[in-house]
């Protein structure tokens, strides 16, 4: 990887690591965060003392933001027929990896973001300034990483239904409610209860925390097919003409808006589908 990545990885202690993303100014996920976290995960889940591993972002108004879809070109391709998306095979390593994820979130966390965070064992965010998405249909696209097969099991149906084919932006109070995430803190409480969380599981067993972890996946992950197919549906709907109608349309109102689209997506998507 070069030294200009998005991916920041530190071990904080045998038994803790931190991963922190940092693609300013607004977090868009990139070709290169995607290769470079796979790498992590993968070396973190062959190490035999790591127990816990904490993802946080460096940008204090975004998370993981949603894809860059200017640069969807660079995202890596299956390597042959039937092999299975590089994001795919990310976010199932991490929902299955022997360790425990836990997300540390402040910010705007939307589309590839928020599927990647739906990925993640453990979610922490910021009452005050975390906000939630899946802003896909509004454009003319379909979620591709998992937020159809993961935001069902996590807040139910009929709010799954709300949350993706609206492509509104939801904030933590009402993330937390719906089960979206696991607690929603005041900002100045964050980063003390989750570093009392990671210490706590840092302290037990870790053949017990990866036994139960997998105990727990088994009752409730989606089938790896079924996220293997979004992929696919995510990859087509690029090439629609919903989406390409709409790409132009959009592309000329963020040209107007500039970074506040990033900051209000949920808001401008409905803007730039009612000018249509």
């Amino acid at each position: 990887m070069t030294a200009q990545s998005t991916i920041h990885y530190e071990r904080t202690s045998p038994q803790v690591a931190k991963v922190t993303f940092a693609n300013p100014p607004v977090n868009l996920i990139v070709g290169e965060t995607v290769l470079r976290l796979t790498e992590i995960v993968d070396e973190l889940a062959t190490d035999p003392d790591i127990q816990v591993v904490v993802f946080d972002s460096s940008a204090p108004d975004f998370f993981y933001n949603h894809f860059d879809l200017a640069a969807a070109a660079d995202f890596p391709a299956p390597e042959g027929e039937g092999a299975v998306p590089v994001w795919t095979d990310l976010v199932l390593k991490i929902s299955k990896a022997p360790y425990i994820s836990i997300a540390t979130i402040r910010g705007r966390t939307r589309g590839g973001g928020n599927e990647l965070a739906l990925a993640f064992d453990l979610r922490y965010a910021s009452r005050e300034k975390a906000i939630f998405g899946q802003p896909e249909v509004g454009g003319g696209l379909l979620p591709g990483g998992g937020g159809t097969e993961r935001l069902p099991r996590t807040i139910g149906r009929d709010r799954a239904l709300e949350v993706i084919l609206t492509s509104a932006d939801y904030d933590a109070t009402t993330a937390e409610q719906w089960g979206w995430v696991t607690r929603a803190l005041p900002d100045a409480e964050l980063d003390a209860f989750v570093d009392t969380i990671v210490a706590r599981l840092a302290s037990f067993d870790r053949t017990s925390l990866a036994s139960a972890k997998a105990m727990i996946n088994r009752a409730t992950l989606p089938p790896d097919a079924d996220l293997v197919a979004a992929y696919g549906e995510f990859a087509n709907s690029l090439t629609l003409p919903g989406f390409l109608t709409r790409a132009a349309g959009f592309g000329a109102l963020a040209e107007q808006a500039g970074i506040e689209l990033e900051y209000r997506l949920g808001e401008y998507l409905g803007i730039a589908n009612q000018r249509r």
